[in-house]
């Protein structure tokens, strides 16, 4: 009677254990009991293109053209910007084409990101044929201060709102150039 007793005890608690067991590991998903990770994302890579309008400081009539731009963001609000000026509406046959990279210091809010960037690299320099009687392109150093406002528009799409850049072309005879240009545009986002 006893060792009936003590079986008849042991399966009792073995039902109850597994259905205690059963309860608490499927509830465990709805418990969320994991903490959620507080840095699960490096950065983030934008590829973006668009138009800009500037004032080349050499001809009379400003100009225009196609920008082609890319943004690496690291985490705690510094980035890297590459971007591309290239000239496509000359007036007086004079073109500026940009090839700039360097950091930028991004501040956040909400859906928008205001940053400051300084942008080093090549610009040619071109005389075409039509206003000038001998063209030429020359190659010079260029280095651009910045700022500008990036608006998330969705999560994989961001419209840069507006860019301003002062460029400074220092080798540029007889003193060197300060064109001015602004642009605006459309970027993918890669998270």
């Amino acid at each position: 009677m006893f060792l009936f007793r003590r079986r008849h005890l042991l399966k009792r608690h073995t039902k109850i254990v597994g259905v205690a067991s059963a309860c608490l590991f499927g509830m465990a998903t709805m418990l969320h009991s994991q903490a959620l990770p507080t840095a699960s994302r490096l950065g983030s890579i934008q590829v973006g293109a668009g138009w800009f309008y500037a004032n080349p400081d050499f001809a009379q009539r400003n100009i225009q053209g196609m920008t082609f731009y890319s943004d690496i963001n690291f985490p705690h609000n510094i980035g890297l910007e590459g971007e591309i000026h290239y000239s496509v509406i000359t007036p007086t046959d004079v073109s500026e084409n940009t090839y700039l990279l360097g950091p930028r210091y991004i501040v956040r809010y909400k859906r928008v990101e205001g940053y400051a960037k300084v942008l080093f690299g090549p610009g040619h320099f071109g005389l075409q044929v039509g206003s000038n009687p001998v063209p030429q392109t020359n190659t010079y150093f260029v280095y651009a201060i910045g700022a500008g406002i990036d608006v998330h528009a969705t999560r994989h799409i961001n419209i840069r709102a507006f860019d301003f850049e002062v460029q400074k072309w220092p080798g540029f005879p007889p003193h060197g150039l300060t064109p001015l240009s602004g642009s605006v545009g459309v970027a993918y986002v890669f998270h």
